[in-house]
């Protein structure tokens, strides 16, 4: 049985939730405010978060940011009112791994929960990954380069994953997308936004990069 948080202060949003995941066999827990949601995060394990933005006693930025500082790489959809591509972009800086706007359409929410879901528990496998520097611990999630730990989150990881399986071939951005949306890709460009997140990790604390840009295409890796 999937279990998932849910960060949101109506509760009007909340109780429409309870009852499309009760249908559905899903465990729903519930915070009301930013500072509960936190310790729920922090002291359970949980499948995804939904986590809305305009929160009291703590903003949803601020705590998804917060969650990942704590190492906490539970997948983390927000759920909000705010669409502007700023709103967006800024979300998935703080550490969210996908993005959707109220009011929302429930089989989308569902089919973006899943692939979050699947992709953070479901495709584990037990082998490594190497490429250079470069080595991924599939069992764990886990990802090193020059033996010094990279903190990802899901969707990075998945990002990473990929280019290292392919490396040193040219992964297309729509390649990237359907791993990560499938058929549910988000309207803005999103996926800027993840590779500029592992660039953060992958290369701005090395002398040389990894992560290369191919124009129009897509990205590689180079071995260093």
């Amino acid at each position: 049985m999937q279990k998932i948080l849910l960060i949101e202060d109506s509760r009007e949003v909340a109780g429409i939730l309870f009852e499309y995941y009760e249908s559905k066999g899903v465990e729903l827990d519930y915070a009301d405010n930013g500072e509960l949601g936190f310790e729920l995060a922090k002291a359970e394990s949980f499948d995804l978060i939904l986590l809305d933005l305009m929160l009291p006693r703590m903003d949803g930025l601020t705590l998804c940011n917060k969650l990942r500082d704590e190492g906490i790489t539970t997948p983390i959809l927000m759920l909000t009112a705010l669409d502007n591509r700023e709103d967006m972009l800024n979300g998935f800086k703080h550490g969210a791994d996908d993005y959707l706007t109220k009011p929302f359409d429930f089989d989308v929410l569902d089919a973006r929960a899943n692939a979050l879901i699947k992709r953070y528990k479901g495709q584990v496998a037990t082998s490594i990954l190497q490429f250079g520097t470069l080595k991924i611990i599939q069992k764990s999630r886990k990802a090193y380069r020059d033996d010094k730990l990279l903190v990802l989150n899901p969707t990075t990881y998945t990002i990473l994953e990929l280019l290292c399986q392919k490396a040193p071939e040219i992964v297309s951005r729509q390649e990237i997308a359907e791993k990560l949306w499938q058929e549910h890709e988000p309207q803005n460009d999103v996926l800027r936004s993840h590779i500029y997140q592992l660039r953060n990790q992958l290369d701005k604390p090395f002398h040389s990069p990894m992560l290369i840009t191919v124009p129009k295409i897509g990205f590689r890796l180079e071995e260093v």
